[in-house]
């Protein structure tokens, strides 16, 4: 074991035989789009807000609701999708999610007022939660040590694409058709989706394998899941740089275009900048992964948050956040979440190889749960501070580096 304590997640010997030989590129490519379909839904979707209400007759507070319920359903799919696979298998619950995934993308679609708009758009997030649990369980299955790391860094990377093809596909279907137009397109994906599993996603969780369902086994998975202290400590690590993305998310427009002066295409190519040093980072980290210890590449990425949050708040408070320094802490936040969360993830799965399915939906419910709670606080100083984004920069770079410091610390013994 190395001194860090890394040996015993990342230098774990590769297994042989099946569980590596289902691991293609086709279902590499299948999960990352599993991984995107979701977020488009939502990025796809936000710049119709106005459209929306005034089609509906609603306030902007109900159109907001809206995108409250996605993220409720995103959460709840992830904690109950992942451990009913664990008992069904993998296969026919993802083909299932998919396809009610993209029935309740047609009811968005003909939504008559904003009541049916958030009970589908509930049931659009919680199918969509569902598939990505299960495909990211898929593959947990399939691979082990740094290939996993590998892998999943390659699938966050790809993955994080989508918030730049999001909002950019969103504005040039609302500028040709209507807003409901996005939410048919979200449902062709979907049904794109679920040929794609059809051809090339095994069932990569034998019978054999497979627990015992109701409510008791899962209380037991989720204890023993959570009872392993350097699980919580990457869940804490991967929830933060979650939450730090979605305050981003929640306040730059208003930073940069309200604050600044920003043009809504400078802050398109901007925004579209920073996901791209995002995904690269990710794309380097998948690269680093079995050279370079996975626990150092998430502390690089922690400090440079934590520095980009400093300077955040300093500019904020005595210097009325100049433009330059704006787009540059945005930058390097960003960057840094493509070291920390994919990282996060991966370390938290390795550490529950027994319970793949329920490790990943607790993974994936509080990353969503940090989401949906985060993005309404940034906001709370209103259009004209960034000193609430800047605390939540570094708060959220603090917490982060207690989970990785602290409670994912290597054990004494052994």
């Amino acid at each position: 074991m190395t001194a860090t304590g890394e040996a015993r997640v990342e230098d774990r010997p590769e297994p042989h035989g099946t569980r590596r030989a289902g691991l293609t590129a086709g279902l590499v490519a299948t999960v990352i789009a599993l991984t995107a379909i979701a977020p488009l839904a939502t990025d796809m979707y936000v710049p119709a807000f106005p459209a929306v209400a005034a089609d509906l007759s609603a306030t902007a507070t109900q159109v907001q609701l809206t995108l409250t319920t996605f993220f409720v359903g995103m959460a709840l799919g992830q904690l109950i999708g992942g451990p009913v696979s664990d008992q069904r298998g993998r296969r026919r619950p993802l083909i299932a999610a998919i396809l009610l995934m993209s029935a309740a993308s047609i009811v968005c679609a003909l939504a008559p007022s904003t009541g049916v708009m958030m009970a589908a758009r509930f049931v659009q997030g919680f199918t969509g939660g569902w598939a990505m649990v299960v495909g990211r369980a898929v593959i947990v299955d399939l691979a082990t040590g740094a290939r996993l790391v590998r892998v999943l860094n390659l699938v966050a990377g790809i993955g994080g694409i989508a918030p730049v093809l999001g909002p950019l596909l969103g504005a040039v279907i609302l500028q040709l058709s209507g807003w409901r137009t996005s939410f048919w397109a979200v449902a062709a994906m979907g049904v794109a989706m679920t040929a794609a599993v059809v051809i090339a996603v095994p069932e990569s969780l034998p019978p054999e394998r497979r627990h015992r369902g109701g409510l008791r086994a899962f209380a037991v998975a989720g204890r023993q899941v959570l009872g392993r202290r350097r699980y919580v400590g990457y869940l804490l690590v991967s929830g933060s740089a979650m939450g730090a993305l979605f305050a981003y998310v929640a306040t730059s427009a208003f930073i940069l275009q309200s604050m600044n002066g920003m043009s809504p295409i400078a802050y398109s190519l901007d925004f579209a900048a920073n996901a791209a040093g995002m995904t690269v980072a990710a794309l380097i980290a998948a690269r680093l992964a079995g050279r370079v210890a996975t626990h150092r590449v998430i502390l690089t990425g922690q400090i440079a948050a934590l520095g980009a949050g400093v300077a955040m708040l300093a500019g904020a408070l005595w210097f009325g956040t100049p433009l330059l320094l704006a787009v540059l802490c945005f930058f390097v936040l960003m960057t840094a979440q493509g070291l920390i969360g994919p990282n996060g993830g991966a370390l938290a799965s390795a550490e529950v190889p027994e319970h793949p399915g329920t490790g990943s939906a607790v993974l994936g419910f509080v990353q969503w749960v940090a989401a949906g709670v985060i993005a309404p606080i940034a906001g709370l100083g209103g259009e004209h501070t960034a000193v609430p984004m800047a605390l939540l920069m570094i708060g959220g770079a603090g917490l982060s580096m207690l989970g990785l410091l602290v409670l994912a610390r290597p054990s004494t013994t052994g």
